[in-house]
């Protein structure tokens, strides 16, 4: 089987610099002496198919993070058959006042963006604006010349040959296109995504002349690995709709489906609404509150508008993009895909034989997980995974997740606010999918 790099869960940031810095190892977090920060546990009832106190088992598990100082907030919903069967928020949204996490709180959703930007791409190719298997470069020429990177020679320049074929939209979508990321150092690629700090740059035409300019890291179509790609969807879609990325989400997605909160930056006027993210303070003392301008998704701080990481959302909002996955492209009589086109994207994409460096949840190899377009699909069961085959599903570097079970006809959400990690044992992507799944057996 081909062996995989591995990648950072999830993980893109306005600022280059800062997502390093924040997903740096560091210092074991100490659980804090004071763990009285307000709960609040609201809980619906749901469907029959959930055993009760198997569902009040997921929702005590989930607020005893912030009870043992793991986190500072948390809020998860379980949807199914459209009904809420749990619904929680828990601990604080801002630490300078301790103001409580709430039904409306903004979150840095990060890399749960990329699923919004294919949905969106798709929308282009059902209009016939594009195919999948058309070549990247037929509709971003900046692309049309890409060479791959070989390895160093012996004086230690980087050995650059043309690419075997152009990379297609579809491996693109698939993270098979070939490119680097500058998640992580250790190679000449993604180096020199971090020497022209990518993530920086002032605009998306800025940002595709710096990306243009670096070769591939593997050949197209060849494996899976964590990559640019999402952002240069956002691009894309910008060439193909006349519209910047950010009206086109808003008047095609956000509004039809009437996620308000949703978008590349927090209005002034909703920002005490903004949740705080966390990341480790500098002497393993705890949590501290981000201060960098990259963190704080104020209007004046957004330098490109990053379809595979920029926005922020709310539950109530995300959730109702999940729901419009689970109803096959539709909600509230809106249709924004057809079903053919969602299942499309939640069907594996991958070569034979290749499953992906980690399904959104983890930073360990996910043998078993395919990838669709844009979601990681769960292609075999696992000893480890609760997930059934066909669930798919993806995550942010702030701690949020999310999966889709076709099957069950349902979808789960989890946000936090932890740049770089949540403190030890923090277990809540996979416990949330084992008890999940748990409940809905109980009845059985």
């Amino acid at each position: 089987m081909t062996s995989f790099r591995k990648s950072l869960a999830g993980t893109a940031a306005l600022s280059l610099a800062a997502l390093l810095a924040a997903c740096a190892t560091a210092p074991a977090v100490s659980v804090p002496e004071d763990t009285s920060q307000p709960l609040s546990v609201v809980a619906q009832p749901g469907p029959e198919a959930f055993d009760q106190d198997a569902v009040r088992a997921l929702e005590d598990r989930m607020v005893q993070y912030v009870t043992d100082g793991q986190v500072k907030g948390i809020a998860t919903r379980l949807v199914k058959d459209g009904k809420i069967v749990s619904d929680i928020q828990a601990g604080i949204r801002r630490q300078a006042d301790q103001a409580p996490l709430a039904g409306d709180t903004i979150y840095r959703i990060y890399s749960m963006s990329k699923p919004v930007t294919g949905v969106a791409l798709m929308m282009l190719w059902e209009e016939g604006r594009f195919q999948l298997d058309d070549p990247v470069s037929k509709h971003i020429p900046e692309l049309g010349s890409l060479q791959v990177f070989k390895g160093m020679d012996t004086d230690g320049q980087p050995i650059l040959e043309p690419a075997s074929r152009q990379p297609t939209i579809q491996e693109l979508m698939s993270h098979t296109a070939g490119f680097g990321y500058g998640l992580r150092g250790g190679d000449y690629v993604n180096d020199r995504f971090r020497e022209l700090d990518i993530f920086a740059a002032p605009d998306m035409d800025t940002f595709m002349q710096r990306v243009s300019s670096i070769p591939l890291l593997h050949e197209p179509g060849t494996t899976w690995d964590y990559s640019i790609s999402v952002d240069i969807q956002g691009y894309l879609i910008e060439k193909l709709s006349g519209q910047t990325l950010g009206e086109f989400f808003q008047t095609r997605l956000f509004d039809p489906l009437g996620m308000k909160d949703t978008a590349f930056f927090v209005p002034e006027a909703e920002y005490d609404r903004f949740a705080d993210v966390y990341v480790n303070a500098p002497d393993g003392s705890g949590f501290v509150p981000a201060g960098a301008p990259g963190f704080q998704f104020r209007k004046e701080t957004i330098a490109f508008e990053g379809g595979g990481h920029g926005l922020v959302s709310t539950m109530d909002d995300y959730a109702r993009f999940a729901q419009m996955l689970v109803n096959e492209g539709t909600l509230g009589g809106v249709q924004i895909l057809k079903p053919e086109t969602v299942r499309l994207m939640a069907t594996d994409h991958l070569p034979n034989g290749v499953y992906i460096g980690h399904d959104g949840t983890s930073a360990d190899e996910a043998t078993g997980v395919g990838f669709g377009l844009d979601v990681a699909v769960v292609l075999e069961p696992g000893k480890d995974r609760a997930y059934p085959v066909g669930a798919y599903m993806w995550g942010g570097a702030a701690g949020t997740w999310f999966w889709v079970d076709p099957a069950n006809d349902l979808y789960f959400i989890g946000m936090i606010q932890h740049f770089g990690g949540a403190g030890p044992g923090f277990d809540a992507r996979a416990a949330s999918a084992r008890l999940v799944y748990e409940a809905l057996e109980e009845t059985e």
